[in-house]
């Protein structure tokens, strides 16, 4: 990925989590401190695609990398590994230690040498920095000669690592096409160089190489000469002078990709962590000269116990040049395009998406809670209206309820007006029903009507009203009753009671009847004097059973003479009374014996 792209993708990654945390309901502090720590790592971000940057292309200004083509370069560039990978390039085992980067140009691709299996993550990543456009162009060339290991042990642990540094390249979303290439040694006759072209001159050269390949995992070979691509049984017909000849070669070829699919293949055809993709093709190709063949090769011990023959080893030779696959190159998948600038674009829309599935989640969960809360707060102020109870208790809860609605619709108001927060946004708020329903409920309040205290009853000395033994009022009597007539005509509508109470002197019947006479002389001042009905009244006589000090003193005898006046908060006790009349307490009064 160039360094416009990383510091594109910084740039944006911090424009995401700065809207991301304006949306988070976070308090002030905690913002700013997620600001700055969002832009720190924007910076960081910056400086480390810069610093990344200069080190490769450090790197890549070396002699080593001068040998590569230029970015306009669109055919395929294939990374060489394995074992008889160097027979393809002109070089000898000391190129890789001189630090050289061996390229081989044809006219159908570039060839790259990589000198070891665990060297070809760094080199793709290395080609694929300083040339992105590669990318839809690069894959790997895995040459395996059997004829060149003498090991069979050593093979597999060459595979495990080949396959293990695949899945590498494949975590680091590079994954490249795979291909299996494998040459095999003849010693052609005069029929075999003039039939199959395989001569030593030219097929060194490779103009005239014939490949057979088992493509996409398929069971029949292709043939690939001359620009051709036609089954086995096609081009053993072609010329039917060399039919033999070629019969023999397709056996041989046959019985090479036996070998193959039983040492070779298992290996990327296994699942798990350190998958590998499947090879696009498996191409074998018969050349006249092996540079390097191993005695008591894994292929000569094969051959000898499926056949129980023991084959020539083959002769020696450390010169000449492979041929390259050229025509196995149009097997490869092509991808055209940026495909850096795709892969950043594909990083930012899932940068993007993370950053709207949080942002979204964090307003559902906050609409959820707003909606439960206000609702909640409608239940219990519900609750505690419908409530019968009036004392002091139950109506400091219901002001409470009520206050705390008043807030919420002030909040919801004021969404309502502004527009809700961030924080509730994204298309989510739904809180408009209820900002509707807390204003009726609202609506609906009754304040609390004050009620009167009820005083305790005010008691006069018996000569403030009667004589001594008399039912007659006094003279001076007028203005202890007018101040007692005021307090009854501040709560029109309720029930007067009238009670006379003696002192133990006298008879009981003496005493009973002289009370009740005294309530009713005060009853009948009072309706006489303040125009109110008789039904408002109600006259009783206690004589001397309901004392409120002992009769054994004359203080005490003093207090038990008395006439009480209540008022009864009984709502239409008074029809003709002036409707309307509020709630009171009752007044008690004190008269003389």
């Amino acid at each position: 990925m160039t360094l416009k792209l990383m510091r594109a993708l910084a740039l944006w990654s911090g424009c995401l989590a700065l809207m991301l945390i304006s949306v988070l309901p976070l308090s002030p502090v905690v913002q700013a401190l997620a600001a700055a720590g969002a832009l720190g790592l924007v910076v960081g971000g910056w400086l480390l695609a810069g610093r990344r940057s200069t080190r490769l292309g450090d790197s890549l200004r070396l002699e080593a990398f001068r040998t590569l083509p230029g970015s306009e370069y669109r055919l395929p560039v294939v990374l060489v590994c394995g074992e008889g990978a160097a027979a393809l390039f002109a070089v000898d085992a000391e190129a890789d230690i001189a630090g050289q980067t061996v390229v081989r140009k044809t006219a159908s691709g570039c060839y790259v040498w990589v000198p070891s299996v665990e060297r070809l993550p760094g080199m793709a990543t290395v080609l694929l920095a300083v040339r992105p456009q590669w990318r839809g162009q690069l894959s790997v060339m895995f040459v395996i000669n059997p004829a060149q290991h003498a090991d069979s042990a050593m093979l597999a642990g060459q595979l495990r690592a080949l396959t293990h540094q695949l899945s590498v390249i494949r975590r680091r979303a590079q994954t490249l096409p795979l291909w299996v290439v494998s040459y095999q040694h003849t010693s052609p006759g005069p029929h075999e160089v003039r039939g199959t072209g395989l001569s030593r001159e030219e097929g060194s050269s490779g103009a005239e190489a014939v490949w057979f390949s088992w493509e996409n995992g398929g069971p029949s070979a292709r043939v690939r000469n001359n620009g051709t691509c036609v089954s086995v049984e096609d081009w053993q017909r072609q010329d039917a002078a060399v039919l033999t000849e070629r019969m023999q070669l397709a056996v041989q070829m046959n019985t090479h990709a036996a070998w193959l699919a039983q040492y070779v293949a298992p290996h990327f055809a296994r699942k798990g962590r350190h998958r590998a993709p499947s090879p696009v093709a498996y191409a074998i190709c018969q050349v006249a000269r092996l540079p390097d063949p191993m005695p008591g090769s894994v292929w000569q011990h094969w051959i000898q116990a499926k056949t129980a023959l023991v084959p020539t080893q083959p002769t020696i030779d450390t010169g000449g040049v492979l041929p390259a696959p050229d025509p196995l190159l149009e097997l490869l998948p092509r991808r055209t395009g940026n495909t850096a600038a795709r892969r950043a674009s594909v990083i930012g829309i899932w940068l993007t998406v993370f950053a709207g599935v949080v942002a979204m989640s964090s307003s559902a969960r906050q609409n959820t809670l707003l909606i439960r809360q206000v609702g909640d707060d409608l239940r219990r102020y519900a609750s505690i209206n419908e409530t019968a109870r009036e004392d002091q208790q139950a109506v400091a809860l219901r002001e409470a309820a009520f206050n705390v609605l008043h807030d919420d619709a002030g909040r919801l108001d004021d969404y309502y007006r502004y527009g809700e927060p961030r924080s509730l946004g994204l298309g989510l708020y739904r809180a408009e029903q209820l900002r509707i329903s807390v204003w009726h409920a609202i609506g609906r309040y009754r304040a609390p009507t004050e009620t009167a205290q009820v005083p305790g009853p005010v008691r006069l000395d018996t000569l403030s009203l009667f004589n001594i033994g008399s039912a007659e009022l006094k003279a001076d009597s007028t203005q202890v009753l007018i101040n007692a007539l005021v307090g009854i005509k501040a709560r029109p509508g309720w029930l007067i009671v009238v009670t006379g109470h003696t002192d133990a002197t006298g008879s009981e019947e003496q005493n009973l009847r002289l009370s009740r006479d005294r309530a009713a002389s005060v009853r009948d001042w009072m309706q006489r004097m303040g125009g109110i009905p008789g039904s408002c009244f109600a006259v009783q006589g206690f004589g001397a059973s309901q004392p409120i000090a002992s009769n054994d003193t004359e203080h005490g005898r003093r207090a038990n003479r008395r006439v009480d006046i209540r008022l009864v908060p009984e709502e239409g006790a008074c029809g003709s009374l002036s409707a309307g009349a509020g709630p009171a307490t009752p007044v008690a009064f004190r008269g003389t014996r």
